[in-house]
């Protein structure tokens, strides 16, 4: 109902005919970051883009019989938010493909895969990027890039168990750290041969009340649902919510409620909503992109309380390096930042504050790495933060455990000498 009440604005804020002739242009444009879709093509062809891509995920969604979930819900939100700056359903359809082969290679029901190849679609612009970019377009280019997209799409599953290892459940964007390590040796290869992957932004400073008042409307819808017959369960709910620490798996909806888990998507969007206005960043495409990216992992691993810690530690090292808290790179790194909320949610406040500081650092280098070819940059840079974190901070606990015990073996021993 969403997504069709969406699409539906979408066309009559733009027009029909201009809507057609802005979706097919995008699936003929770049998509490595940042273009900006709203900017592109207009925001009318942009929210109906975006709808048609996170189309594709819910109808997958519902062939696989998959029940709604915090998992499910943060992969299609996951993808409308990326349809209005990066992907599309040209671009999008050859990586779940290749998802889907590798489920048949491995012998496994394509339902048990569905999380990767939704959130795979990351890897996008791998597409849009040999089909568009690196010659005229033509049909040896299109299907080069096809089997581009399948190869990605056959190479995530294992990539994405190895690197759920690393960070320990500690990013929520998993796949954007695997995304962004497979991106890495495609850009390299694309380099090598004599690509110019120079980066790109395409960025709407001035987009229309149509798309500012898009985010505070659906949150207001979900928190309206979440409350709906019973506002004072519901609330308790999200309190309980909010002392769950995020790590990877953490589904809300399983755990607490639906209500509750509704109740805390809103939330977010509102005051993701609210600091981007006072921010004084623009509400376009990738902006709203990376609010409906929180909201969608609202029920699936992030609330304030998780939040807020990195958020914090994001803003005090935009101020500290005099970045403008507005700036592009800011404001993106400071909403999907929030890929690391486990941490604080597991090892405290003062974690997550680190935890913000450092991503920033590394989000501003992480997107050359892979020259953009994966729009979650934020997933890979938050995968390397969390890596590090995780493994100082289990480190610490391993020394603390081996002092209780020498402590314990000592005084069994004094004891012993005593009697």
């Amino acid at each position: 109902m969403i997504l069709a009440l969406t699409a539906l604005a979408g066309l009559l804020y733009q027009g029909p005919a201009a809507v057609a002739r802005g979706v097919w242009a995008l699936q003929l444009h770049p998509a490595r970051l940042i273009n900006d879709y709203t900017e592109i093509a207009g925001s009318g062809a942009a929210i109906v883009n975006a709808v048609l891509v996170a189309a594709i995920g819910l109808v997958l969604i519902r062939l696989a019989r998959i029940r709604v979930s915090g998992p499910s819900i943060s992969a299609v939100y996951t993808m409308l938010g990326f349809g209005l700056f990066g992907k599309t359903p040209v671009n999008s359809l050859p990586i779940i493909l290749g998802v889907f082969l590798a489920a048949r290679i491995a012998g496994k029901r394509f339902n048990e895969y569905i999380l990767i190849a939704l959130f795979g679609t990351a890897l996008a612009p791998v597409v849009s990027t040999v089909a568009v970019e690196l010659t005229a377009a033509g049909v040896h280019t299109w299907s080069a890039a096809i089997a581009g997209g399948i190869a990605m799409g056959l190479l995530l599953p294992p990539a994405a168990m190895v690197m759920l290892r690393f960070h320990q459940g500690y990013n929520l964007y998993n796949i954007g750290l695997t995304s962004g390590f497979l991106g890495l040796f495609v850009a390299s290869v694309l380099i090598a041969g004599g690509a110019d992957l120079s980066g790109t932004l395409i960025w709407n400073t001035d987009p229309p009340l149509f798309l500012q008042a898009f985010i505070p409307v659906l949150s207001a819808v979900l928190i309206a649902a979440g409350l709906w017959r019973g506002p004072r369960s519901a609330l308790a709910d999200f309190v309980r919510v909010n002392r769950l620490s995020g790590r990877l798996p953490s589904d809300f909806m399983d755990m607490v409620s639906i209500r509750g888990t509704l109740v805390n998507m809103g939330i977010l969007g509102i005051a993701s909503w609210a600091y981007v206005l006072i921010a004084g960043a623009p509400l376009n495409g990738a902006v709203i992109g990376g609010i409906l990216t929180i909201i969608g992992f609202g029920g699936f691993g992030k609330h304030p309380m998780n939040c807020w810690p990195v958020m914090a530690g994001i803003l005090a090292a935009t101020l500290l390096f005099g970045v403008d808290p507005a700036a592009p790179g800011a404001i993106l790194a400071i909403l999907f930042g929030t890929t690391l909320a486990p941490l604080a949610g597991d090892f405290g406040i003062l974690v997550g504050f680190v935890g913000g500081f450092l991503h920033l650092v590394m989000v501003s280098r992480s997107g050359g790495w892979h020259a953009g070819l994966s729009l979650y940059n934020n997933g890979f840079a938050g995968g390397l933060t969390a890596t590090l974190l995780a493994a100082f901070m289990e480190w610490r606990e391993s020394i603390r455990d081996t002092g209780r015990e020498e402590a314990t073996v000592s005084t069994a021993a004094s004891s012993q000498k005593e009697g």
